[in-house]
């Protein structure tokens, strides 16, 4: 396999264009094209699917392009090792569930980096691509989150993907609304409260290998006709932040978060269900100092804004 072919796909799936790519790699279309096509033929796999958008990863290119960036981000380790680099760089990196007091202490740790150079990633996603992220790219880190009755089959399932697990937080959701929503007046918010408006959720809420229609039992009542299903969480505090009739299932946030956008949250006594956040990496991983600067700041973020359920 030719290791600049690699190089050129992983630059295409970043771009999502051969266009685009062939002017970041200063190599002439028609070349790049036929690099990848020779690319795919050595492989025996189609790497990208082709169409008038652009192009777009297969499942097996999805994988093939997380192995290749992890596969050149080591060798770019070793020329900087052996190439004299003066100061080796820092990195970290990790996948997270969208949640206020994560990115709170994300916040507060990128503050302390320091004057050394550093490559951070930080992404926000479900747990099935947290887990994929570990196993198949080259992120060190990730936090899952999972209702706790699911706590054994999520055990089972870290054990046999050779991952640690700790647990960072316990906690019930709470409800985030526009500060003018006709649920902020309520003395106390009941689920029947919630069927006339519409609830912003998560566009991607899978767990690995858990059928979704278990799932669904186990989260909150669906009495709600009107959903809006929303990638980014920008957007959705955007949403929450201009239509006063939506709402949505949350993990504590930041006050001054709540402030920004001019929300609040209130909680909903009918609302029992437990959800676990767990910190994953793989077996035999050594922290490193930013793991753990980061890790430190997690668990101050989580004690400034989780209230930790009473253990039935």
């Amino acid at each position: 396999m030719n290791i600049l072919h690699m190089k050129y796909a992983v630059e295409v799936a970043r771009t999502g264009s051969l266009s685009r790519a062939s002017e970041t790699l200063l190599i002439a279309q028609p070349n790049l094209s036929r690099a990848i096509k020779e690319l795919e033929s050595d492989l025996g796999i189609t790497v990208f699917d082709r169409s008038a958008k652009g192009m777009t990863l297969t499942p097996e290119g999805e994988e093939f392009i997380g192995y290749a960036s992890r596969i050149l981000g080591e060798i770019s380790d070793v020329e900087n090792l052996y190439k004299g680099e003066v100061r080796k760089k820092q990195r970290f990196s990790i996948s997270v569930p969208r949640a206020g007091y994560i990115s709170d202490a994300f916040s507060r740790f990128s503050q302390a980096l320091g004057p050394d150079g550093a490559e951070i990633f930080y992404k926000e996603t479900n747990s099935d691509r947290a887990v994929r992220n570990i196993l198949n790219s080259d992120y060190h880190l990730g936090i899952i989150r999972y209702a706790e009755s699911f706590d054994r089959y999520f055990r089972d399932m870290l054990v046999e993907k050779e991952l640690e697990s700790e647990l960072v937080a316990r906690f019930h959701y709470v409800l985030m609304m526009n500060e003018k929503s006709p649920l902020a007046s309520l003395p106390e918010i009941h689920f029947s409260d919630l069927a006339p408006l519409i609830e912003i959720a998560h566009g991607d809420p899978f767990v690995p290998s858990l059928p979704m229609s278990r799932v669904r039992k186990e989260e909150l009542p669906d009495n709600v006709s009107r959903r809006i299903f929303v990638f980014e969480r920008a957007s959705q505090y955007e949403l929450l932040a201009r239509n006063p009739e939506t709402f949505m299932w949350v993990s504590p946030t930041p006050d001054g978060l709540l402030r920004r956008f001019g929300l609040t949250e209130r909680e909903c006594p009918e609302n029992k269900k437990i959800y676990r956040d767990v910190l994953i990496y793989r077996k035999g991983y050594k922290l490193t100092p930013l793991d753990r600067r980061f890790i430190a700041e997690l668990m101050e973020s989580k004690k400034r804004y989780i209230i930790t359920p009473a253990a039935k």
